[in-house]
């Protein structure tokens, strides 16, 4: 097994696969994996053509990516990568910049190793768990914003699909909530974007109500390491078992919280 800085080089160099086919190749075919959710013939080879690569070059571990039927992380697993070949693939299959390749080595159900490439962006992030977060090579710090009305805060996509009326009733309150009390919204169709953007300031918080491992793993990592609070929605530590995943500056933690908090009970009222 290697060690963590030798499986570091490894995933940067896996993420380099998908940023060079994304600069070079179009989406392809564009198919429907349910009403409006989209995977692309690119999405597929770039999973394909990583999940290659580790196994050859870190041989052993499992592999989780979303593509084909993605799957449940194991926590229990010794390790795990978990990829999302192109997080955002509605933005990148409509010409939109907001995309990015994401991988994480998460050891018993936590990140440890975390990388990411936006390639429209030329936004190179990286952490090993207990030595910061990085992008383009610069040490990343959160915000250090402490009132939630100077708040820059991005949400996740709405739902689609089967029962997404019902699902956006929670977002919907969350979204009305927000736009009363914090300094902007946004909403950028990428959940590793959102957590990467938390980390290196860029914003102040995301919340996403959502939580699959492709999605999140090596966001919240680079979150963590620069100092974010990774939470779920009952203020628990974030776990993948968690429903939800907000991250924030601590200093706007709580009072994100209970937005959240009193989002959920008033759509439980209506």
């Amino acid at each position: 097994m290697k060690d963590t800085a030798e499986l570091l080089a490894v995933a940067q160099a896996a993420v380099e696969i998908g940023y060079k086919l994304m600069t070079t190749t179009g989406p392809g075919q564009v198919h429907e994996k349910g009403d409006r959710d989209l995977v692309t013939d690119l999405d597929l080879r770039i999973q394909r053509e990583i999940k290659t690569y580790l196994e050859r070059a870190a041989p052993g571990i499992v592999f989780l990516g979303e593509e084909q039927g993605g799957g449940t992380l194991d926590q229990d697993a010794n390790y795990v990568w978990a990829l999302d070949p192109i997080d955002g693939t509605s933005n990148f299959a409509h010409g939109l910049p907001l995309c990015a390749v994401s991988l994480a080595l998460v050891h018993r159900g936590e990140p440890v190793v975390a990388v990411m490439v936006a390639p429209f962006l030329e936004l190179r992030y990286h952490a090993i768990k207990g030595e910061g977060s990085y992008a383009n090579g610069r040490r990343m710090q959160a915000s250090t914003t402490t009132s939630l009305n100077k708040a820059m805060v991005s949400i996740g996509d709405y739902a689609v699909g089967k029962n997404a009326a019902e699902k956006n009733r929670r977002r919907l309150a969350l979204t009305k909530l927000l736009a009363e009390n914090v300094e902007r919204v946004r909403m950028f169709g990428s959940a590793a974007l959102d957590l990467a953007f938390v980390a290196e300031g860029r914003t102040d918080a995301c919340i996403i109500l959502a939580n699959k491992p492709w999605d999140t793993a090596a966001g919240v990592l680079l979150a963590r390491e620069a100092g974010v609070e990774v939470i779920d929605a009952t203020g628990d530590m974030h776990n993948f078992g968690s429903r939800e995943t907000i991250a924030a500056s601590p200093s706007i933690s709580a009072a994100l919280l209970s937005l959240v908090v009193t989002a959920v009970a008033e759509q439980e009222q209506t």
